[in-house]
């Protein structure tokens, strides 16, 4: 096994969970079917600010040197990715600056901040959240397409392309501390189990509203 094969088995095992992750109903799920541009910039700031605390407690706590080294990495970027979002809620007058970083995390990031072992963190932080944001992230570049908003469907163009480009830092980061068959187990369970809590978080908002996940128009 290696980092590359690994992020290929769990993009093939999930596809379906990510495919629906990535479809129109996501952004009503996660904006409770408040749909303006004032709340989608709202939750996106949210989620960028609650991975970078994530991945600062990680760094904080982790063992491993190389994976110290890439979570503080990510949590630098995360922090950018919050402030860049947050630019644009200053530049409306009426929506205020604060995005909401102090909200309680959502589920997927509870669970990574439940993790303590190496392997585990690498796979759910590095494999299997950014799997999720590539799709997600897809679905609020639409949204300000829709909106006529190249500007800011520019921004989370370039969010998401620095988000998918941490799928390569995965790759290595897992070839450099999974060094028997157990690692890799542990670090592909947490891939996949990763996208499971993001999907059933996705899947039970969804149901709240009475609609069904497994349609991905």
């Amino acid at each position: 096994m290696d980092g590359e094969t690994l992020i290929d088995d769990v993009r093939d095992a999930k596809a379906t969970r990510l495919d629906r992750l990535g479809g129109t109903k996501w952004l009503l799920a996660a904006t409770g079917a408040d749909l303006e541009t004032e709340r989608v910039l709202r939750v996106a700031a949210a989620s960028e600010a609650a991975a970078a605390t994530t991945f600062e407690q990680w760094a904080d706590d982790e063992g491993s040197d190389r994976a110290r080294e890439a979570f503080a990495s990510v949590a630098a970027l995360e922090r950018d990715h919050a402030a860049r979002v947050t630019d644009h809620l200053d530049e409306d007058p009426e929506s205020g600056a604060d995005p909401e970083p102090d909200a309680a995390p959502s589920a997927l990031h509870e669970h990574l901040r439940s993790l303590d072992d190496t392997s585990k963190r690498v796979g759910a932080g590095l494999v299997g959240r950014p799997l999720v944001s590539d799709r997600t992230t897809v679905q609020i570049v639409s949204f300000f397409v829709n909106e006529a908003d190249e500007r800011r469907a520019d921004l989370f163009r370039e969010l998401r392309t620095e988000t998918g480009e941490l799928l390569d830092e995965g790759a290595t980061v897992l070839d450099a501390v999974c060094t028997t068959d157990d690692d890799w187990e542990r670090a592909c369970e947490a891939a996949t189990g990763t996208i499971d809590v993001a999907y059933d978080e996705f899947a039970g908002d969804l149901d709240a509203m009475g609609l069904d996940p497994r349609s991905i128009c």
